[in-house]
């Protein structure tokens, strides 16, 4: 059979959350990536809107949903990375003085509370995306882009910010009960 000796389930358990992680924490990176490209392009393109209605005298009207869906996916498709490197806004004037145990249990009690409402988020997003596909809505100006766009961004979005939560809550329950604080 095979010389490997097998590894405890625990062990196996937490090498497996290790590559889930590891692969969400390199999506996190491509998505960044693209966001930046997507806030550069939204700027781009209301320059050229400003340029052009100044300068040409020319009707801007798509330039300006267009930013917007480009914002839009910028927000909800960066805040996975955000929470992966716990860079949202948190209150820390009392987080020094808090002991270890404390810290670790405040921040476990914020990942639940903020995976319940992300997850209600997320729920409220597939339901208008999925209702803006079966309705085929579009916005309502003269270009008329579908509404699906949008929703799409920022259902992705909050479905991997609710994965991330999820895989950082599961990472502290397991790592409390490998090591004894």
């Amino acid at each position: 059979m095979s010389d490997i000796p097998a590894q405890p389930s625990g062990l196996r358990r937490q090498a497996f959350l290790h590559r889930i992680i590891t692969s969400c924490d390199r999506l996190d990176k491509v998505l960044v990536w693209a966001c930046a490209l997507a806030t550069i392009g939204a700027g781009l393109v209301l320059t050229y809107s400003v340029l052009a209605r100044y300068f040409l005298h020319i009707s801007t009207d798509w330039q300006d949903e267009m930013a917007v869906f480009l914002l839009v996916g910028a927000t909800f498709l960066s805040a996975p990375y955000v929470q992966s490197v716990r860079g949202h806004i948190a209150i820390e004037a009392l987080e020094e003085f808090l002991p270890r145990k404390a810290r670790r249990f405040r921040a476990l009690v914020s990942d639940i509370v903020c995976l319940a409402f992300c997850g209600f988020f997320d729920w409220q997003c597939w339901l208008l995306l999925l209702e803006a596909i079966d309705d085929g809505r579009v916005t309502d100006s003269a270009w008329a882009p579908p509404l699906w766009i949008p929703y799409s961004l920022m259902t992705a979005g909050m479905t991997f910010l609710c994965l991330r939560f999820a895989l950082q809550i599961v990472d502290a329950v397991l790592s409390r009960r490998k090591t004894p604080a």
